[in-house]
């Protein structure tokens, strides 16, 4: 009973002392950022109605989903993507605003992966969402974002990879596969299996030219150069459209001067099936999962009344935190720890030394001296920097 107690479900942990102080300062740094973007913070609940993720909305399949039921009747789900509440609230909240709204947010998610997968089932998220605009600008402002943000967070190394969502749509519309065969070809490509892409179009009946196109696409990542290479398979109009786009939003970055951390993947897909244009994801090292990820959803709002387009992005914290751990990052502390130990006699001198340090920006610990405790080893495993003494008159 105590080992059931003491223990967390499967799939969520525990992060407590140094881990969670320097998550809260990598989000609070990050947090920075997007507010010198321009972007004001909201909050919504931590679960909703399971219409907000249903099917049509293109979110979590239903079997991710944790579900439950409120006294009504009313099914209801922890949230597993935080991008449709927002899109709920805005249209709640800003119906007649027809100027852009930016929002961003720090709050946790919940999906119900399988046990084999080893992936965690909550994780936080701190995440941005700029609607009502659907300029290649607002594109890019977002891919400028991502990287001021990572580079805020002390990385040093990573590669925003971005894609378009209609130059593979584009092809599958030409080819007219059903959606079983469509899922197939997404997890292929996904994989960068070639030959299993060539394998499963080969009794199709559909042009040697579009077959081709379908089996470099697992190829076709890189740097900008890639977006040349890109031309000779762009068979359709869409396709097309979704190369120049692509080429717009890579020179504005080079006004931002972030292109060296950006490449493309014309062969990326993602689960959530209401992205409509660019969609990205960040990658370092130490992790094997997207630190962050995100598109643009110009349909997304239609699904709740108010039509805009839109675009957006989320940090997995947890996989970022894991990453800058495996990278030796340091992060800079705003606060450093001082100890006072002291003894009885001296609590009072104790405790205005205490008040003047706080004052001056000091985080300060108090403790009553315990003989034969080592102090040392306690300050060097909580990370404060120092520690005073109240053995004798004067000390202080």
């Amino acid at each position: 009973m105590y080992k059931q107690i003491l223990h967390t479900p499967e799939g969520v942990r525990d992060i407590y002392n140094e881990e969670c102080r320097r998550k809260n300062r990598v989000q609070e740094l990050m947090h920075k950022v997007l507010s010198s973007y321009g972007y004001e913070d909201i909050q919504t609940p931590t679960f909703e109605f399971f219409d907000v993720f249903s099917r049509e909305v293109g979110t979590v399949p239903s079997r991710e989903l944790f579900k439950f039921f409120d006294r009504e009747g009313n099914t209801l789900v922890l949230r597993p993507d935080i991008t449709p509440s927002i899109a709920r609230a805005v249209t709640k909240y800003f119906t007649e605003e027809d100027m852009p709204v930016r929002l961003c947010y720090v709050a946790n998610t919940f999906i119900n992966h399988s046990d084999l997968q080893g992936r965690l089932k909550e994780n936080t998220q701190l995440g941005a969402e700029l609607i009502g605009d659907g300029s290649v600008e607002a594109d890019a402002e977002l891919m400028a974002l991502v990287a001021e943000s990572l580079l805020k967070a002390g990385l040093s190394e990573f590669q925003v990879s971005i894609g378009h969502v209609d130059f593979f749509k584009s092809l599958l519309r030409e080819a007219g596969l059903d959606e079983e065969m469509e899922l197939e070809l997404r997890e292929l490509i996904s994989n960068k299996n070639i030959y299993g892409v060539r394998e499963l179009l080969e009794p199709i009946p559909v042009s040697a030219g579009l077959k081709e196109a379908f089996a470099a696409l697992p190829n076709l990542f890189g740097s900008v150069d890639v977006l040349e290479r890109a031309d000779a398979c762009a068979v359709t109009e869409d396709a097309r459209r979704a190369l120049d786009r692509l080429r717009k939003i890579y020179d504005l970055l080079v006004c931002y001067g972030y292109e060296k951390y950006i490449t493309f993947d014309l062969g990326v897909v993602s689960k959530y099936r209401y992205y409509t244009g660019i969609i990205f994801q960040a990658y370092t090292y130490g992790t094997g999962e997207p630190v962050a990820k995100g598109g643009r959803y110009d349909t997304l709002m239609d699904h709740f009344g108010k039509p805009a387009p839109a675009t957006g992005v989320a940090f997995v914290m947890d996989r970022l935190m894991s990453a800058l751990s495996r990278q030796k990052v340091k992060t800079d502390e705003e606060v450093q720890k001082v100890m006072i130990v002291y003894r009885a006699s001296q609590a009072e001198r104790a405790i205005k030394k205490a008040v003047e340090l706080r004052k001056a920006g000091r985080a300060v610990e108090l403790l009553p001296e315990r003989i034969g405790k080592d102090y040392e080893a306690y300050a060097e495993k909580n990370g404060i920097r120092e520690i005073l003494y109240t053995e004798e008159e004067g000390t202080l």
